[in-house]
């Protein structure tokens, strides 16, 4: 019998995929794959949210690279549904409907925003606007479960909230979503600085901040080996500095060995041990994965196949959903 619950995320194709995101988000849907229906979107759209840093053609290029290390992370294209949110034009179309049932006030305290717009003199619509486009990526597929990290947790209440005012102002349309996170590795913090979260776009600025996933051997390990720390030697999980913490987060995650022998392994070993342990776990991981990427990527036909296929699997889904919205409305 075929899984009755469906997951839908995406990751945004700007910046390097970096070890954050397989962590956290492609290493999540790939183990799950089975226990789900499954529908993974290259967010496109949520790219032009900074139209002065986009660059088309390397905006056409980022779409392919995404869509190809989703299946390189070991998605299984035959079985979940792989496409570019722009080639289904139901995702914007519903995002201009739930605008009109959003109070602006719920925007306003989004603390992505906060966070973004102090760093800008010009604030584009599309910047406050991105929660909502994110609410109707998940709301078009009666979505049951959103596998996102920890720091995405606040974009899924939004999108309660808005799925749950529609239904109250409309009628029942809507399914709610539930977050997915993970207990361990939810969110991967920078080598560079602990206490601030690994960053596509920090991670094309400072060569110290993160892993790419695309990244040869030699890098991964020269990045690893600079993580801060502190000057002392805990490695305890419930107390240890948070460069120390993140480093056994990773191998935690990545080697699945239990958090007591995890402690017992590095126990008086010192700082630089635990780097070459977990630059070696980081390595490992990832070749498989990049060279599932080059082969994927010799043949740019195989890419454009995937990605036609999953949107071709993708529109007659959000296409009924927005029937009910259109109905519900009175559009149309």
């Amino acid at each position: 019998m075929p899984p009755s619950e469906r997951v839908f995320s995406g990751v945004q194709p700007t910046g390097k995929l970096h070890l954050g995101n397989y962590v956290g988000a492609l290493s999540q849907w790939a183990a799950n794959q089975d226990d789900y229906e499954n529908v993974f979107c290259v967010v496109d759209l949520h790219a032009l949210t900074i139209p002065e840093a986009i660059d088309p053609k390397v905006l056409r290029a980022k779409n392919r690279e995404v869509a190809a290390l989703y299946v390189a992370a070991g998605i299984d294209p035959d079985s979940a549904t792989i496409f570019l949110q722009s080639q289904v034009p139901q995702h914007a179309e519903l995002a201009w409907v739930l605008n009109c049932v959003t109070p602006l006030g719920w925007l306003e305290r989004m603390t992505q925003f906060k966070a973004k717009s102090g760093t800008t003199e010009s604030i584009g619509t599309g910047l406050l606007d991105y929660p909502v486009l994110m609410a109707a990526d998940i709301l078009l597929y009666d979505t049951n479960f959103v596998p996102v990290g920890d720091d995405q947790r606040q974009h899924i209440e939004l999108t309660r909230d808005v799925a749950l005012r529609f239904n109250h102002m409309f009628g029942d349309t809507f399914v709610i979503p539930e977050p997915l996170i993970r207990s361990s590795g939810a969110r991967i913090m920078g080598f560079d600085d602990p206490t601030q979260k690994m960053s596509k776009s920090i991670g094309e600025q400072k060569g110290t901040h993160s892993v790419g996933l695309l990244d040869p051997p030699d890098t991964i390990r020269k990045i690893i080996m600079r993580a801060a720390t502190d000057s002392g030697r805990d490695v305890h999980f419930d107390t240890a500095a948070p460069g120390v913490l993140n480093l056994l987060s990773i191998y935690e995650v990545l080697t699945g060995e239990k958090r007591a022998d995890i402690e017992a392994r590095f126990d008086g070993q010192g700082y630089g041990v635990l780097k070459r342990t977990v630059a070696d776990a980081v390595i490992a991981a990832l070749e498989p994965l990049q060279a599932r990427y080059a082969e994927l990527t010799a043949d740019p036909a195989t890419i454009e196949e995937i990605l036609r296929r999953g949107a071709e699997r993708a529109a007659p889904i959000a296409e009924r959903t927005m029937e009910r919205v259109r109905a519900a409305t009175g559009l149309g």
